[in-house]
């Protein structure tokens, strides 16, 4: 049987409402997800299945975007430069070969720190300043600047740092001052406890016996950087699930995975970030917007063995996920399933989340169908 879809679309986006359906058609009975899009700061699509539009996910990597923009925010005031070394902000950081990395090499993940040799503990996952303290002693897995690979479970914790040191605030505060309370957005980087009602724990996605082969024969042994990277070569490293559903996770938010959002948290925090929205101005000049949707870092990533790009602390969604998006549009996908980005030069933002990890991780793939929807919509007009 299935399930009611919830929500409007506004007049000429029915395309995205029936995209939806057909895919809520073909999920399993339990699926819960969201879907939101502004054009132009205007509320285009706010659809969901399950639950309701209020309920709160964990994004996991799509927390870099609302992490990233808070950099980028303080770039544009001139509290940070790009081409300034990290050590100018951060002293101790640079041991081991580290001290010429500049902070625009940080966020375009080629710093070569993507975990620790001896691993994290799951609370220190949870705590990035656990995380930068112990990461400023360890010596980069490759020459900073020479190559790039992703920093999944960190960069947000030495961005964050560098945040710290250079305003003396942590990056959730300066996130919640200057973004999410002025918008009342529902993206939280730090849960409150009495939005812990809203919160719908990370339920797994098992994989299919072909899925299951696929991932049995992949090279990742205990000690490659992607086991490094992922914290997997640990001897407790827990599941992907755990982060979401770890009340301590939620509480801190840790700037790389521990963002809490619903769809129209997203979809409204890119919103916020490149269009006017609520009679304010777009948070970002496009002089801003330009230089952090640049592709930095483009080619074989390291650590994911596969192509990927990155802009400044956000993923080059044209090139890593749809490229009949416009140039320059950036967002971050998350490893539950969740999509969020802005296309500027369509004025589209987007997000999307669910509830149930998606399979194999990353962007759900039903973000294809939608996405190409919401956008073939948007330029029509």
């Amino acid at each position: 049987m299935t399930q009611e879809i919830h929500g409007t679309v506004a007049a000429g986006f029915e395309a995205a409402r029936e995209q939806f359906a057909a895919f809520v058609a073909q999920e399993r009975p339990d699926y819960e997800g969201q879907l939101c899009a502004h054009v132009h700061g205007r509320r285009v699509v706010d659809l969901w299945v399950g639950a309701d539009a209020g309920s709160l996910y964990g994004v996991y990597s799509s927390t870099k975007g609302a992490a990233h923009l808070v950099v980028a925010l303080l770039v544009q005031d001139g509290t940070l430069e790009l081409d300034r070394k990290v050590t100018y902000y951060w002293p101790e950081f640079g041991g081991e070969g580290k001290g010429s990395l500049t902070l625009r090499d940080l966020l375009a993940h080629r710093a070569g720190l993507i975990g620790l040799d001896a691993g994290f503990s799951r609370e220190e996952l949870a705590d990035d300043r656990a995380v930068a303290e112990r990461l400023a002693d360890q010596k980069p897995f490759w020459r900073p600047g020479t190559a790039f690979g992703y920093h999944a479970l960190v960069v947000g914790a030495l961005t964050g740092e560098v945040v710290r040191r250079a305003t003396g605030r942590t990056l959730q505060d300066v996130w919640e001052d200057r973004v999410r309370a002025p918008y009342a957005l529902d993206f939280h980087l730090g849960l409150p406890e009495a939005e812990e009602p809203r919160f719908r724990s990370v339920q797994p996605m098992r994989p299919t016996p072909e899925q299951q082969a696929a991932l049995d024969a992949r090279p990742d042994g205990p000690h490659t950087l992607a086991s490094i990277a992922f914290n997997t070569h640990v001897p407790d490293p827990g599941t992907l699930e755990d982060l979401a559903n770890s009340r301590a996770v939620r509480a801190r938010g840790p700037a790389s995975v521990g963002g809490v959002a619903s769809a129209r948290g997203l979809a409204g925090m890119y919103a916020a970030m490149t269009s006017e929205l609520d009679g304010r101005p777009p948070l970002l000049k496009p002089d801003t917007l330009a230089e952090f949707g640049q592709i930095h870092s483009t080619g074989y990533d390291l650590v994911q063995r596969t192509h990927k790009s990155f802009a400044l602390g956000f993923q080059a969604t044209a090139d890593m996920w749809y490229p009949f998006l416009g140039a320059g549009a950036v967002g971050h996908s998350g490893a539950g399933g969740s999509q969020a980005f802005a296309d500027p030069r369509s004025g589209l933002a987007y997000g999307y989340t669910r509830r149930r990890v998606a399979f194999p991780g990353g962007a759900a793939p039903e973000n294809a169908r939608l996405v190409r929807a919401v956008h073939t919509a948007a330029l029509r007009g």
